[in-house]
């Protein structure tokens, strides 16, 4: 074989070994540019991933500082040694409401005990003085003495403007586990739930966020840390979380706490009438109607000197149905928890028009309404 043909079969081989190599490192090129790729994808779902969490990390450690461990006890007396002893009668939750050491909490929590304590998540306790209720909210304010460390009050938001579908977290002490985070979304707004004692609480946040025995009183909280409702009840027939929660809404919060602080206790604006739900309930079921009977128009109130009408029994025990309110400024009243609903909206003082049915007249009354 001549050198020229050695060239030439040398040269085809160069280009083979050329090409494949060429081939082989765009492969491998390739290869490591899809892996780099899906290393990079995977960094960036851990990440956000990580964000999510973080996000919500960062919320209970801001807010869990502010939310107290309340256990109560009952006072007896030994009927033989005459002796008077606490013994141990419930346990909830609550928050720090103010510098001042004012600790909002539930009603039903502190309802019938003689004693409560309020436990910091530092370890700290504190004997609580209640400062006032509001059974109709399943509200109540304790106070408890602190030194300068008190636990900054919760960031307050609203809850006008909450929508369906929003993200929630509830931070409590289910069971006594203290401090537990849950976390859910706003299933629905606008509840009414009957707590017994002729009492509905009406406005109500809905929320899937489990919420258990001992819960009661702690916070319920939005993606910014904000407070938003506290957490009241659950609809469960066992008594444990059945995946439905019920939160009395901020607004309400922030309208009733202040005032209980203020007066000691829960004062509501009142057209000053007389009314019982099982009566309303009765006539207005006879008379297929809606609204609220006036029973009674109690001397020298709004309602005497706007001229409503109570009613009133004649001398062959008839009773003679008096003025029924059916609306305030153009809104429907239906019911007398209702009407208690709707004036919580209002303040001592405020003009008001309410729709009476008279003697099957339809009429408008303006009054100012009172203090109750």
């Amino acid at each position: 074989m001549n050198s020229q043909l050695r060239s030439k079969i040398f040269l085809i081989t160069m280009s083979i070994i050329a090409v494949l190599t060429a081939w082989y490192s765009l492969e491998w090129l390739d290869r490591y540019i899809l892996t780099l790729n899906s290393s990079a994808k995977e960094i960036t779902q851990r990440a956000d991933l990580y964000a999510d969490e973080q996000k919500t990390i960062e919320i209970f450690e801001k807010a869990s500082p502010s939310v107290v461990y309340i256990t109560t006890a009952q006072r007896v007396r030994d009927y033989w040694s005459r002796n008077v002893f606490s013994i141990p009668r419930g346990e909830g939750s609550g928050f720090i409401w103010d510098a001042y050491g004012h600790v909002v909490t539930n009603f039903h929590v502190i309802d019938g005990v003689s004693e409560a304590t309020v436990w910091l998540n530092n370890g700290k306790s504190y004997q609580a003085s209640l400062v006032g209720v509001s059974p109709a909210h399943d509200l109540a304010v304790l106070k408890i003495d602190m030194s300068s460390d008190t636990p900054s009050p919760l960031n307050i938001g609203t809850s006008k403007d909450l929508k369906v579908g929003q993200s929630v977290y509830a931070i409590g002490n289910p069971f006594g586990l203290d401090y537990s985070l849950t976390s859910g979304i706003v299933s629905a707004l606008d509840r009414t739930l009957n707590v017994g004692n002729g009492l509905d609480i009406e406005h109500l946040i809905q929320t899937d966020a489990a919420i258990n025995p001992g819960n009661s009183g702690g916070p319920l909280l939005d993606s910014a840390g904000r407070l938003i409702g506290i957490n009241t009840a659950i609809y469960s027939p066992s008594g444990a979380y059945a995946g439905i929660g019920f939160a009395v809404p901020v607004d309400t919060i922030n309208r009733v706490v202040p005032n209980i602080i203020k007066n000691g206790r829960y004062i509501r604006a009142s057209i000053g009438v007389v009314v019982s739900k099982d009566v309303n309930r009765m006539i207005t079921s006879n008379l297929n109607i809606e609204g609220v009977v006036i029973l009674d128009v109690k001397p020298n109130s709004s309602a005497h000197l706007a001229g409503l009408r109570g009613s009133r029994v004649s001398r062959y025990e008839n009773v003679i149905v008096g003025d029924i309110i059916t609306g305030i400024d153009g809104k429907n009243i239906k019911s007398i928890s209702n009407l208690f609903s709707k004036l919580d909206e209002y303040n001592i003082g405020d003009k008001v028009t309410l729709d009476i049915l008279r003697n099957e007249d339809s009429i408008q009354v303006d009054l100012i309404l009172e203090g109750e």
